[in-house]
């Protein structure tokens, strides 16, 4: 255990697992390994980051008379895709899964809170309508103790994952994504999600290397 190194999961949140309101694909199976991975304590610190939106947040489809989910629109002079209602503060689906035990959690960051900006990354927000995108705290959070790797899983792969690893090698953190421990939202995406991470300089890793390590 290093106290360079954190571990970040994303969104692992019963509304993105089978049945929930915006399903990954095989979204459950992540969830013994997760559980065990914590219960180990194998990362000295430890963040979880939570799907927190208010009702009629502008990423849902409900909130566009005439769209449908999965729907693309222009938002502030970006591409946003349109969801189901998902992961509504105070919901059940919302909450972090409770089938893991979250005891080795340093702290929790809760995302797409701001009704009219959508966050797929732990790190930032999504574009907002002055052109920025909004700190949600986690750099700093990890910087002030010392933090230069992180590893990152959850849900969904191809999406929050994807961003807050991108986002994380970017603002100078070496990332590494825990393949095993993420699900994608459409598996047909995996092929260029491996393309993407590789061109961003982001390793791909299994969860057993990190308790071997």
């Amino acid at each position: 255990m290093s106290a360079r190194q954190a571990l970040i999961v994303v969104d692992v949140q019963p509304d993105f697992m089978p049945g929930g309101a915006l399903a990954c694909d095989h979204g459950d199976e992540i969830i013994p390994a997760l559980d065990r991975l914590l219960r180990a304590r194998v990362m000295a610190h430890v963040v979880a980051t939570q799907d927190w939106h208010p009702p009629g947040h502008v990423s849902f489809a409900s909130s566009h008379p005439g769209q449908q989910p999965f729907a693309q629109i222009d938002l502030y002079g970006h591409a946003q895709t349109l969801w189901p209602d998902h992961c509504v503060q105070g919901t059940a689906g919302a909450a972090l899964h409770p089938a893991i035990d979250w005891a080795a959690l340093d702290a929790v960051i809760r995302k797409g809170t701001d009704p009219l900006v959508d966050s797929y990354s732990g790190f930032r927000e999504n574009h907002a309508a002055d052109g920025r995108r909004p700190s949600t705290g986690l750099a700093g959070w990890l910087r002030e103790r010392g933090v230069e790797e992180v590893f990152v899983c959850g849900l969904a792969r191809e999406v929050c994952v994807l961003w807050t690893a991108q986002d994380a090698r970017q603002l100078g953190f070496r990332t590494s994504v825990v393949w095993d421990l993420t699900r994608p939202v459409t598996a047909t995406t995996d092929q260029a999600t491996r393309q993407t991470l590789a061109a961003h300089g982001i390793g791909c890793i299994d969860s057993g290397e990190l308790r071997a390590a």
